[in-house]
């Protein structure tokens, strides 16, 4: 599907806020209720829109504290992968999890309560498969959060 800029106009403004009626939006964009609403349902059947959920202010639910985890490993086969992959998904504090190019073969975003919580965090996460490093950040401050794809095109 190639998306036009009324499509981008709406995806933007789903993305801000997807719990708004399609007739607000389609006044946003200038488009009658129904072909907002038949755009939507297509970008949907598309999977350009996945899913549409609720965005939780983690501090407020007492998971505050962001943990940037960097792998590496002297391991690079299928097997070992796929127990990694496998063993680090089902740990649902991990909420990031990127296989890199360079000197770090994996990065992870973990959200946890506290650093003991952490720690029992990279204790499952130790127990996948064998690690060569594993380094972790603590994030100080968050500057910056969005979970919008830029759509502007450049």
């Amino acid at each position: 599907m190639k998306l036009d800029a009324t499509d981008r106009r709406i995806l933007k403004e789903l993305q801000r806020d997807a719990g708004r009626p399609a007739s607000e939006i389609a006044e946003i964009v200038n488009l009658s209720t129904n072909a907002c609403w038949r755009r939507i349902k297509l970008l949907q059947e598309e999977g350009i829109i996945r899913k549409q959920v609720a965005l939780v202010d983690a501090e407020k639910v007492d998971m505050g504290l962001t943990v940037f985890v960097e792998i590496r490993t002297s391991q690079h086969d299928e097997a070992w992968l796929e127990r990694f992959s496998k063993g680090v998904s089902q740990i649902d504090e991990v909420v990031e999890f990127h296989r890199l190019n360079g000197n770090v073969d994996y990065l992870l975003k973990i959200i946890v309560s506290s650093i003991a919580d952490y720690d029992r965090v990279y204790k499952k996460i130790i127990r996948t498969v064998p690690l060569h490093d594993v380094t972790s950040y603590f994030s100080m401050e968050r500057i910056k959060e969005t979970t919008e794809i830029p759509l502007d095109k450049r």
